[in-house]
């Protein structure tokens, strides 16, 4: 899977290819993809997040993690073929701030949102309770090999 990385803060995000390239190639092995998606990783801070969320979802707050997948509404056939997987935003603040709330390391909690917006951007959602189970499910089989809970 090819990551294009843009940074929006401060953060230094050397550290977070490695990892995510990881990342990406469990979920290729998990989900039996082929590795040749492309997927946009941008990282940003809270404000810039809340701003996306509330133009893009209607929704005026900010959150850790937002993505928008290409194939949301494309033609089946089209998505087939189609090998951009979208963007994804990673709340940096919210990243610290949930790592401390849930006990685990800062590494895992960005992972953790990496997996979450690769995940939905492949067309899982967590709508309904058995939803939920089967993305929580996938998001422990892609991480918990690289990085531990707590």
């Amino acid at each position: 899977m090819e990551i294009t990385y843009i940074n929006r803060t401060n953060e230094d995000i050397a550290r977070w290819k490695s990892f995510f390239r990881k990342i990406a190639a469990s979920a290729e092995q998990v989900l039996e993809l082929p590795d040749d998606h492309e997927i946009s990783v941008t990282f940003v801070r809270s404000v810039t997040i809340h701003r996306i969320n509330r133009d893009y979802r209607g929704i005026d707050r900010p959150t850790d993690v937002i993505s928008f997948a290409v194939r949301d509404g494309m033609d089946a056939m089209i998505a087939e073929e189609e090998k951009d997987l979208g963007d994804i935003f990673i709340n940096i603040d919210y990243a610290r701030r949930q790592a401390r709330e849930y006990g685990h390391s800062y590494q895992r909690e960005v992972g953790f949102l990496f997996t979450h917006g690769l995940l939905h951007c492949l067309g899982y959602d967590h709508m309904t309770t058995e939803d939920e189970k089967i993305m929580n499910r996938l998001q422990d089989q892609i991480l918990d090999p690289l990085v531990k809970r707590k």
